[in-house]
């Protein structure tokens, strides 16, 4: 019984990882509306370590269509403006030498259908990946049947990784 807990507190794990990476896909995806959550995967040279923007600038969105970052040491200004440049993300930043604007355009309806294009792909990969998880949960409990688990708690098993 207690492997049966075991393999499904493993695929709950593994589920819930399935969601937060679900969530962090999302948020990344630009949807007209200023985020700081939009440069959470930009890294910025910081003395010769690849780090992350929000451990050196603050991020904030004064309106909402405006990111101002505000490094916390000025020489970083230069770096962190190849960063996003080099990041892909389709923004332009302006550097005043004390911080770096960045406006978002707003969306085009073409743009606006790649978005749902990219948001439903996500999704799909995130059902595909808990699907698999609930597959390979209950292939263990069949193999534990096979093994000499009894078959009711099998069966209680694998109801179980279905909800």
């Amino acid at each position: 019984m207690s492997d049966i807990k075991s393999i499904l507190a493993n695929m709950e794990d593994h589920m819930q990882k399935a969601i937060t990476h679900l969530e962090v896909e999302l948020n990344k995806i630009r949807a007209g509306k200023a985020s700081p959550a939009m440069l959470d995967g930009v890294m910025v040279d910081y003395y010769g370590a690849m780090t992350p923007l929000s451990q050196v600038a603050s991020i904030n969105t004064p309106e909402a269509r405006t990111l101002v970052i505000q490094p916390w040491e000025k020489s970083l200004i230069k770096n962190i403006e190849k960063a996003i440049i080099d990041s892909n993300l389709g923004l332009a930043p302006s550097n005043d030498g004390i911080m770096i604007r960045i406006s978002v355009p707003p969306q085009s309806e073409d743009r606006r259908k790649d978005l749902v294009k990219r948001a439903k792909a996500e999704g799909e990969h995130a059902k595909v990946g808990i699907r698999n998880l609930r597959r390979d949960a209950n292939d263990n409990i069949k193999k534990l049947q096979k093994a000499g688990l009894p078959e009711d708690l099998a069966k209680d098993g694998e109801a179980k990784s279905q909800r």
